[in-house]
């Protein structure tokens, strides 16, 4: 299945992923609805920095994954679905568990409910390497178990089950993506590169959590086409396909690697509410990705330290930019 001349319904697309996937689907002439996160202030998220023209090419649409109403509505005439609302900070899990399982689990079922009673092309479903919990082997491959080590990941888990579940038992069209750390231009401060990279322009000292656990990190451009891959290849329906580059760098790593970029030298503070619970935390996740690459021919190109390092040069020269940098609160501990 060919994306271009789809009628698109992109959920979560006010967010980091998902303004970066209406981008790309604009250049491959889909016709986009996007679905945003209502709020009283009319805004509609990274959409609103985006190109006027590229906004004349979208239908915006304000609703909420928890409402089977809103979702229904949003669903109508509608041929391939990227799921992407959730909510995705872990620390905040901890705090507002009843939140998440109503956005990732119960708004999952909502859309997949809708999609019963429509015909729908393809659904691509947006999973996460924490549900993989901890494991001393990497890489780590989709037939590994799943272990929720938050209220986030056990949400995750809640919501990719669900999907699953639609696939198996009504023979919906459902593919599961699951993401390694993405990251990039428009990040929220919630991740670990943007935290790091405005508070050492913005602050010049760097506070953070634990500095040992490794993550595979992937560049937005990569994932995005992970996504259009995915949607585009048929054996895709009833698989979940790992995205990451393989390659897997500790926080301290990473960190001076941010530093070399940016030509300072700042010692990290410890920041003890930074750190997750020991228990709850996730040590290694390292992408296993052959099955990407061999049933979706996915690729990516940012890869090893120099594909990393590739990455962090664009991600930090955007963050640079006076206009973007503003838009974060880096003396604030965002969870």
């Amino acid at each position: 299945m060919k994306l271009k001349g789809k009628r698109v319904l992109i959920t979560g697309a006010d967010g980091f992923i998902g303004s970066h996937l209406v981008e790309k689907l604009i250049d491959q002439q889909c016709e986009i609805r996007a679905m945003t996160l209502y709020n009283s202030f009319n805004s509609w998220g990274w959409l609103d920095s985006l190109n006027k023209a590229t906004l004349k090419e979208i239908e915006v649409y304000p609703g909420d994954m928890r409402d089977k109403k809103s979702v229904q509505n949003a669903c109508k005439g509608i041929d391939v679905i990227f799921h992407l609302a959730s909510l995705i900070a872990i620390p905040h899990s901890y705090h507002s568990p009843y939140a998440y399982l109503d956005t990732n689990a119960t708004g999952a079922l909502n859309l997949l409910e809708t999609c019963l009673d429509l015909p729908i092309e393809k659904i691509i479903h947006t999973s996460t390497s924490e549900v993989y919990g901890e494991y001393d082997k990497v890489p780590i491959s989709e037939k590994e178990k799943i272990i929720a080590r938050s209220p986030y990941a056990a949400s995750k888990i809640a919501a990719d089950q669900i999907a699953y579940s639609y696939f198996s038992t009504f023979e919906l069209p459902v593919s599961i993506i699951r993401p390694f750390n993405t990251y990039g231009p428009r990040q929220s401060n919630r991740a670990i590169i943007p935290t790091i990279i405005t508070q050492a322009i913005h602050d010049k000292k760097i506070k953070l959590g634990s500095l040992y656990p490794t993550r595979d990190f992937t560049y937005i451009e990569d994932t995005i086409s992970a996504f259009e891959a995915i949607a585009e290849t048929d054996q895709s329906i009833g698989r979940i396909i790992n995205i990451g580059t393989g390659y897997e760098i500790s926080i301290h790593d990473l960190v001076e690697c941010i530093k070399s970029i940016l030509k300072i030298d700042i010692d990290v503070i410890s920041d003890t509410k930074r750190i997750r619970p020991k228990s709850g935390e996730v040590f290694r996740l390292k992408a296993d990705n052959k099955l990407a690459r061999e049933l979706l021919k996915w690729h990516p190109k940012f890869t090893g330290k120099k594909g990393l390092m590739d990455g962090l040069k664009i991600t930090i020269n955007w963050f640079n930019k006076p206009d973007n940098l503003r838009l974060y609160k880096s003396d604030i501990y965002n969870m």
